[in-house]
């Protein structure tokens, strides 16, 4: 008899955990809601880090490591490949920006980067799938897949936030420009941001570290660089009227000069007559 009231006990204790584990309330807790303003401060708090050298896995399945890509500025972005809402609309506004910077600062003077953080279904393979969905197939543009044991660290590191929902991802918006060193240098924010936004930083990573003119065609690539201006009127890059008048007026002092010089040594040839 004792025996059976112990099995009764234990099986009455066992149907009351399964009853308080089913009942309203006794569920694990949700995570918490998505807070735009923390995500904000700290995006912005990432300005300036150096970041640490993750590891990928590009849409062949080949491994790369965040330092496979220094050397020249990066913009970075963030989406899951399941997105309906932001994360199509920012790509395609991410693709046009880069169409127009290319054409102001060059083809290859940098690279891009889009980092699926919804593990593991943002696979090399689903990667490969969003970037022919949307005829992602820019140069110098990479799919990438993180490690599941350093995802937490990677958008840490780029001040990435994000929160799941019962459709999908509440996330902050932004492409980051990392300059050739791996520090972030800019955030931009939005689906919906202008492109100079994007163009201007590049343009100021690509101006403000030399490199050797090794070509006439790397001259002229140059001057564009140095010499245009984004107009927000006409959403297109203009040359700089400032440098333009900078230029002429070298070329007015230049050719006032040497025809001083010339003026000068022929006045006193003259002076000194015919030699005899």
């Amino acid at each position: 008899m004792a025996m059976m009231n112990r099995a009764r006990s234990a099986l009455i204790g066992l149907l009351a955990a399964a009853w308080a584990g089913l009942a309203p309330g006794a569920a694990e807790a949700p995570p918490p809601a998505f807070d735009p303003d923390a995500a904000l401060k700290a995006s912005q708090a990432a300005i300036g880090r150096q970041l640490g050298d993750f590891t990928f896995l590009d849409r062949n399945h080949r491994q790369v490591r965040l330092a496979d890509y220094r050397g020249k500025p990066l913009l970075v972005s963030f989406v899951y490949t399941g997105c309906m809402s932001a994360c199509p609309p920012t790509t395609k506004l991410l693709a046009d920006a880069i169409r127009k910077a290319r054409g102001v600062v060059g083809s290859d003077s940098f690279r891009v980067l889009t980092i699926g953080f919804n593990l593991p279904y943002d696979s090399p393979e689903a990667m490969r799938d969003f970037s022919r969905r949307f005829g992602l197939d820019a140069a110098n543009w990479e799919f990438l897949t993180p490690s599941d044991a350093q995802l937490n660290a990677l958008t840490a590191d780029f001040g990435f936030s994000y929160r799941p929902t019962s459709w999908g991802f509440d996330h902050i918006t932004q492409v980051t420009v990392v300059d050739r060193e791996g520090r972030i240098y800019r955030q931009v924010y939005g689906d919906t941001f202008s492109i100079w936004l994007l163009i201007d930083p590049l343009k100021e990573l690509i101006e403000g570290t030399p490199v050797p003119v090794r070509s006439l065609a790397d001259f002229v690539e140059r001057v564009r660089i140095l010499c245009t201006v984004y107009d927000p009127n006409t959403n297109t890059y203009r040359f700089k009227t400032t440098v333009i008048g900078e230029i002429v007026s070298f070329a007015a002092i230049t050719v006032t000069l040497v025809w001083f010089v010339w003026f000068e040594r022929r006045r006193r040839r003259k002076m000194r007559g015919p030699s005899t």
